[in-house]
């Protein structure tokens, strides 16, 4: 399908069939088809080949949500391949026929022999499915990108040949209003290759935002587990994801993602929930607590009992709902399809029209042609089909990568009458990530450059992301190489860690007991900005407190000040 009028086809004959609904998005190429038990999904593919399309059943739901088939990356790279030729034969083509001054000996012959591969090779898909089109008894863009191709090359080739355009010294003007006053021979070598240029720099364009859409999708697919460890009383097994049962128990070590809806059964630890929540701080679980799939797990063994797998998880509905958004209508799109019914013959009953008025008017048949090829060429309105899907498709996927779900084009259309935006903080006003906001060493200790090390040299055992913040923090600071070595590292989950570093005993964890008052004055501080406070203690010594949290986004002040 190229143009509105190809989905409009499409959903015609489907509804020809009784109790059939169908929507057909241009965009990603997809029906959503509600029929009877009594209409087999056999006869909705041949319906759609009787309209002269090729169609098949998705066999799966993920094959039609998430997968990037090879036919498509093949096709793409034709079609990127097609465009860059197109662009090499056609510019010289353009710039001759525009630019009198460059216009020297035999030109036209050159311009002739670069137009006619873009005419017949590159305009050659519009040939094929106007043919077609044809065949079925219906006219689509291509039509008019096909006949707008033709007709310039054929009149060209006659001027050329038969017309007086071919002497050594023809020259040619640009002109907005082509005319023939002069009594030359007028070629549109310009305009046979302009056209499928043009079109196929449009549809080449929509295709890349299609497969970046669809890369979108992929990385929330992905972020399910494609295997998972299995505990039961033939002991611990992996299997395929897609073999796991409700009520089966799983395992989920540190730093591995959940890989199913579940319960905790035994152990605790602290899981990253910023996929659905889109809080960066990790969530203490345990016994009992639940879990979505795609979580991960930042701290200690977790034995997890499986409530929903495949369709029926969170992440999968998440990627469902935005599929379904993508694959809903929009108003204008909506419009765009009912105008596209009948839009192309209209266009190519005008084109006779004129073709006829300018010939029965007495005029020159170069002029009258010329009014007849203008338009068909300016009405190729390809935008009128692909504007709105692709940018409803690009904006959705976009979104998903973003955490911002959107139920479909109703609701992104009526945004236009909301009045107050409320804000999540978390990984919308702020980066979503755990950044160390602010250190307070004791003065004439250790000092602050040191303790921090020695802090980030103990937590990079850790898979807590607040440990990785702290990390990360360390190796930034100071100019004194690698973090030093530690032994006799242990982790708690929920309180913190601990480890020998530089001969010294380093604990780093959640504050307790008595603190100096510079460390009680940072803990209340911390508290306040709603930040983590992390104390680090060396040989049992209250060293240092790091406030771990959120920072805000560089772009939130300007935004919430834009809304």
């Amino acid at each position: 399908m190229t143009c509105a009028a190809c989905v409009r086809r499409v959903e015609k004959k489907l509804g020809k069939l009784a109790g059939v609904t169908a929507s057909v998005n241009l965009a990603t190429g997809l029906a959503r088809v509600s029929h009877p038990a009594g209409v087999a999904p056999e006869s909705l593919v041949a319906a759609v080949e009787q309209a002269g399309y090729q169609a098949a059943l998705p066999v799966s739901e993920d094959d039609e949500e998430f997968a990037a088939p090879d036919g498509e990356a093949a096709e793409f790279r034709r079609e990127r391949e097609r465009l860059t030729v197109t662009a090499l034969l056609a510019v010289p083509v353009l710039v001759l026929s525009m630019v009198p001054a460059l216009q020297f000996r035999d030109w036209q012959w050159l311009c002739f022999v670069l137009a006619a591969p873009v005419a017949v090779w590159s305009a050659w898909p519009f040939h094929v499915r106007a043919l077609r089109g044809l065949r079925h008894s219906a006219a689509t863009m291509d039509t008019l990108v096909s006949l707008g191709t033709v007709a310039s090359f054929t009149w060209s080739a006659y001027a050329l040949f038969l017309g007086g355009a071919g002497g050594p010294g023809m020259r040619m003007s640009f002109s907005l209003l082509p005319s023939a006053s002069d009594g030359g021979a007028h070629l549109y070598l310009e305009a046979a290759v302009s056209v499928p240029l043009f079109v196929l720099t449009g549809r080449f364009l929509e295709g890349r935002a299609r497969r970046g859409t669809g890369a979108a999708l992929r990385s929330l697919a992905e972020l399910a587990a494609k295997k998972v460890t299995v505990r039961d009383e033939l002991g611990e097994r992996s299997i395929p994801i897609e073999r796991l049962r409700v009520g089966q128990t799983f395992v989920v070590r540190p730093g591995e993602r959940v890989a199913t809806d579940g319960r905790v059964t035994r152990g605790t630890s602290a899981v990253d929930l910023s996929l659905v929540t889109g809080e960066s701080e990790p969530v203490e679980v345990g016994p009992g607590s639940a879990l979505v799939g795609g979580a991960v797990n930042a701290g200690g063994l977790l034995l997890v009992a499986a409530t929903a797998v495949g369709a029926d998880t969170r992440l999968a509905r998440i990627t469902r709902l935005v599929t379904e958004a993508q694959a809903g209508k929009a108003r204008a799109q909506r419009l765009a399809d009912a105008v596209a019914g009948v839009f192309v013959p209209v266009v190519l009953a005008l084109a006779v029209t004129v073709l006829g008025f300018w010939l029965g008017a007495g005029a020159d048949p170069q002029v009258a042609l010329t009014a007849c090829v203008a338009v068909l060429v300016v009405a190729c309105p390809c935008a009128l089909g692909l504007a709105t899907p692709t940018a409803l498709m690009a904006a959705t996927g976009r979104g998903a990568q973003l955490g911002v779900l959107v139920r479909g084009p109703q609701t992104l259309e009526a945004l236009q009458q909301v009045d107050t935006v409320v804000l999540d903080k978390t990984g919308t006003l702020t980066t979503g990530h755990m950044t160390v906001a602010r250190v307070t060493a004791l003065p004439g200790a250790l000092g602050q450059e040191t303790v921090v090390r020695l802090a980030g040299a103990v937590e990079q055992g850790s898979e807590h992301p607040i440990g990785q913040a702290v990390t990360a923090y360390a190796r930034r600071t100071g100019d004194a190489g690698p973090l030093p070595d530690v032994t006799d590292f242990a982790a708690v989950p929920g309180h913190g860690v601990s480890g020998r570093a530089d001969g010294r005993m380093i604990e780093v964890g959640a504050p307790d007991g008595r603190l100096p008052d510079e460390l009680a004055t940072a803990l209340t501080a911390a508290e306040a900005a709603a930040h983590t406070p992390v104390l680090v203690r060396v040989d049992g010594r209250a060293e240092a407190l790091i406030a771990v949290g959120d920072v805000l986004r560089p772009g939130s002040y300007r935004a919430v000040d834009r809304l």
